[in-house]
């Protein structure tokens, strides 16, 4: 085992806990928060069980799942964007329970969860799929198309599993405002995409002619 690397993403992993807990929490004023700790606990176990996964049979892929630091300017600029959305999502929701605004029924909750979930599982066989994924756009040394499975119904299947993901997160949390500007992922998202193809078209062999086969980017049918 690379001790550096379990090191590493323990450390990341633990952060990600932290301040999630912060964000959702604090606003709350209250730790008797029913639909925050059920986020956090179908957030933070799944992952953690994936990276151990990783870890043993796939640390090299582990390894690129944590470097997160964009080098270049537009794709640092959506990250930057997503954060923002995260930031303010989760502060609202948990505003909404200090000052007692709407919660969505407790069937949305458990829909949303089990959305969640699912999308967890489109995202573990995203993975499997492909093991050049990295969280930054880049073309590793290697790397080779992606055609089939998930990859033959859109071209970016693991985006189609973060749509799914962090828009049931508000649902979870059962804040409708946060919702709302959730809605922004899709169109952050998008911007993500029209880069990064056209970075893979350029320096990834093969990629111009996956594009005419795989006409649908992120939803079958629709875009």
């Amino acid at each position: 085992m690379n001790r550096t690397l379990f090191v590493q993403a323990i450390a990341k992993f633990a952060l990600g806990v932290v301040l999630v807990g912060i964000l959702i929490f604090l606003p709350a004023g209250t730790l008797a928060f029913f639909n925050g700790w059920l986020l956090m606990v179908i957030l933070f176990v799944p992952m953690f069980l994936a990276g151990l996964v990783m870890m043993a049979k796939n640390p090299n892929l582990l390894r690129s799942r944590l470097d997160a630091k964009e080098k270049q300017r537009e794709q640092d600029l959506v990250v930057k964007l997503s954060g923002l959305m995260f930031l303010a999502g989760f502060t609202v929701a948990g505003l909404g329970v200090r000052l007692e605004w709407y919660i969505l029924p407790t069937w949305v909750t458990l829909v949303g969860a089990g959305l969640f979930l699912t999308a967890y599982g489109l995202y573990a066989e995203v993975l499997r799929e492909n093991t050049y994924l990295s969280r930054t756009v880049q073309v590793q040394e290697g790397q080779k198309v992606v055609n089939t499975g998930l990859y033959g119904l859109v071209r970016h299947p693991m985006y189609s599993a973060t749509l799914l993901l962090f828009l049931s997160m508000p649902l979870v949390l059962g804040s409708v405002y946060a919702f709302l500007i959730f809605l922004a992922y899709p169109f952050i998202i998008a911007k993500r995409i029209r880069h990064e193809e056209a970075l893979l078209e350029k320096e990834l062999d093969g990629y111009r002619e996956y594009r005419q086969k795989v006409k649908y980017r992120l939803i079958p049918f629709v875009w």
